[in-house]
C-alpha cells in the first residue's frame, strides 16, 4: 500500500513549491491528496502557471487517513491558518510525529498550531522572526530536518534539497 500525503493548499500557493515536489512524490508512488475548504474547487498559483483541482474538503478528512503532511508556500498557508480546522489538522501531524514537509511560508501553519517550540526550522526570510518568536531554532539553510520528522526549506531555489530530504524522511 502506498503512503498517503495530505497537501494543505489554497489560492496563491507558490507554483513551483507545489508542482515540483508533488511530481516527484507521485513518480515515487505516493498518493497525494489536495485539501482545501471546498472539494472540487480549482485553486490557482500566485505565478499564474498552475491550477489545482482540490480532492477533498477539510471537513471530510482526518489526519489519521494520511501518513504525511505537505504544506507548499506562497500566500496559501497564511490564508489557511485563519481557519482553525487547518491549524488543528497540522498540529495533529506534529503531535503524532508523522512527517511534516513545509517550504517557504508553509511553516506559518505550524506557527499558528504552536508546534515549533524547541524545533530546528527554516522558512522564507519574511517569517524568520515569526519562527523564532514561535520558539523555533532558526537556521538559514536550504533544508533543515528536525527529529527525523519535520522538513523545512526557505524558497523555490531550495526545492531540490527539500525534495531529497522529504523523500528520505518518507522512506
Amino acid at each position: 500500500m502506498s503512503k498517503k500525503i495530505a497537501v494543505l493548499v489554497t489560492d496563491h500557493f507558490e507554483d513551483s513549491e507545489y508542482t515540483e515536489p508533488v511530481k516527484v512524490f507521485k513518480e515515487k508512488g505516493y498518493e497525494v491528496t489536495t485539501i482545501e475548504m471546498e472539494e472540487g474547487k480549482r485553486v490557482k498559483g500566485k505565478q499564474g502557471h498552475s491550477e489545482i483541482m482540490i480532492d477533498k474538503s477539510i471537513s471530510d478528512v482526518s489526519p489519521e487517513d494520511f501518513d504525511a503532511l505537505f504544506i507548499p508556500g506562497g500566500f496559501s498557508p497564511d490564508i489557511l491558518r485563519a481557519d482553525e480546522r487547518f491549524v488543528h489538522f497540522s498540529k495533529a501531524f506534529m503531535d503524532a510525529k508523522k512527517p511534516v514537509l513545509a517550504i517557504c511560508h508553509g511553516p506559518q501553519l505550524l506557527i499558528t498550531a504552536e508546534t515549533l517550540e524547541g524545533r530546528d526550522v527554516t522558512g522564507y526570510k519574511s517569517i524568520q522572526v515569526d519562527l523564532k518568536n514561535a520558539g523555533g531554532n532558526f537556521h538559514d539553510k536550504e533544508v533543515v530536518v528536525c527529529q527525523n520528522q519535520l522538513v523545512t526549506s526557505r524558497q523555490p531555489d531550495d526545492i531540490p534539497a527539500f525534495i531529497r530530504e522529504s523523500l528520505r524522511i518518507l522512506g
